[in-house]
């Protein structure tokens, strides 16, 4: 399906997702599930942290130097036998697809998981132009016989429980028996992989994303857990790699590095079940593979970051481990955020896709903790560059306009010290006084969007400013007595 932009309605987004008991039941189990794997993956690494510079370095590297490892990746994929296409635009990277699709006659096409798919629409597309798309990873499955998008990047359908997924197969699947039984996950399991086995072997066309692209070998590269991205690019005619530019490495030996990380940051494994490396269409003495290997390398907007101050968030490598560790994507899911990439590492890019107009949302849904900066396998500074999304958002008045004067108000203040430090005293000794007696406010002017959830607290002691300088007086009083006692 192609996904429809609701990102500027993410406040409501994320009130009814707040309020769904199946979502909320599902999101519960993504931090048990991701977080404590994670962290047991690393600790048995000693050379994780290592790693982790180690591969910011290489994406650093290869984002300076892209348009050499472009053409030199071009360049090795012509001699394996391929074919490089290269995209603009969602558009253009739709009908290179179509065009290729319709040269043999393709009927069907089976998909491995693919987010650059997602972004583009690709499915519609497809369909509109009588091409039948057939997701294979289990997750993606799912959410398309839903008619849904993907809500996380690595586990598509982890805002899903077992009954709703019996529910949609029975729905589905009329042709099976409606007495069999679909109570447990391995008979849901089966029938999913018995539906999808003649699937693979009908298709005319596979389409798989890529996790990395081999400058020096010409080489894609992609992990999976199911093996359903093997069976998509061996068994059609025509293999095509559908990729975003920034998926290029130089060499198979920074992949090596990159892999490390990869896994034990997204699912905590210290490696997936299948790393499968693809090079050019089958040979005259290879026992199967694709007569036909094509590879559509996506712009769509990134090279306009790699200039500017957004370049960093060209590093990543989809791990997912950001909104795995994000509060906020605990408490609403993926779906809230309104387009193809949700959580922390979405907050970002979908504004540089997209436009911060239709996403003004997404980088104030942080609390800012640095959870996502901390776990992030190349070291985004994801915070830091939310912050430059409500820079840009404060200078363009997409903001609301009492936050504007809210915080025209207060830089009045900050900017003068002189004025900052009595307006702030007097603010907290009427507020303390205030609220002496209960120690909290259920109500206060100006701060509704606070104590409609919670009570403010009422402050205790003297201000910050204050109470910095009464510490640091201090100690220096204790500096100068331990002085005078030698």
């Amino acid at each position: 399906m192609s996904v429809e932009i609701t990102s500027p309605h993410f406040k409501a987004n994320a009130r009814e997702a707040l309020a769904d008991a199946p979502l909320q039941q599902a999101l519960a189990k993504v931090g048990p599930g991701f977080i404590g794997k994670r962290a047991a993956a690393a600790g048995k690494l000693p050379e994780f942290e290592a790693l982790r510079d180690s591969a910011r370095d290489i994406k650093d590297h290869t984002l300076a130097h892209l348009d050499l490892y472009l053409e030199r990746y071009e360049a090795k994929v012509k001699e394996a036998g391929g074919h490089v296409h290269f995209a603009v635009d969602a558009a253009e990277a739709r009908d290179i697809i179509t065009r290729i699709c319709r040269s043999l006659d393709a009927k069907t096409v089976t998909k491995g998981k693919s987010m650059i798919s997602e972004e583009i629409g690709l499915n519609d597309h497809l369909e509109a132009a009588g091409i039948e798309p057939v997701e294979t990873d289990l997750g993606e499955y799912l959410i398309q016989i839903r008619g849904e998008a993907p809500s996380h990047i690595i586990a598509p359908a982890i805002h899903l429980n077992k009954e709703q997924v019996e529910a949609d197969f029975r729905r589905v699947h009329t042709h099976l028996s409606p007495a069999r039984n679909l109570s447990e996950p391995t008979a849901l399991l089966a029938e999913a992989r018995g539906e999808l086995r003649q699937r693979f072997l009908a298709a005319d066309v596979g389409i798989t994303g890529a996790n990395f692209l081999v400058a020096e070998t010409g080489t894609s590269i992609i992990v999976t857990n199911e093996g359903n991205g093997d069976l998509t690019q061996t068994l059609p005619k025509a293999h095509i790699v559908l990729a975003s530019l920034e998926k290029l490495v130089p060499t198979l030996e920074d992949v090596s590095q990159l892999l490390r990380v990869l896994a034990r940051s997204a699912t905590g494994q210290e490696m997936s079940v299948y790393t499968t490396f693809s090079t050019g269409p089958r040979r005259p003495d290879d026992v199967d593979g694709p007569g036909e290997y094509h590879v559509v390398i996506l712009d769509n907007g990134r090279s306009g970051m790699l200039g500017g101050q957004l370049r960093e968030m060209l590093r990543c490598i989809r791990c997912g481990a950001c909104m795995n560790h994000c509060p906020v994507y605990h408490a609403v899911g993926g779906h809230a955020y309104g387009w193809v990439y949700p959580g922390p590492m979405g907050a970002v890019l979908t504004p540089s896709l997209i436009g911060i107009e239709k996403a003004a949302n997404l980088p104030n849904a942080s609390t800012f903790c640095g959870r996502c900066e901390e776990v992030c396998p190349v070291r985004i500074p994801l915070p830091k560059l939310m912050r430059h999304w409500r820079e840009k958002e404060f200078e363009r008045h997409l903001t609301p306009a009492p936050q504007r004067f809210g915080l025209a108000v207060w830089g009045f203040f900050a900017r003068r010290g002189w004025l900052y430090r009595p307006a702030t005293r007097l603010a907290m000794g009427m507020l303390a006084l205030a609220g002496r007696r209960k120690g909290r406010f259920a109500s206060l002017p100006l701060a509704g969007g606070w104590t409609r959830h919670r009570d403010f607290p009422a402050p205790e002691g003297g201000t910050f400013q204050a109470q910095w300088r009464a510490r640091k007086a201090a100690e220096a009083d204790a500096r100068a007595a331990k002085g005078a006692a030698r």
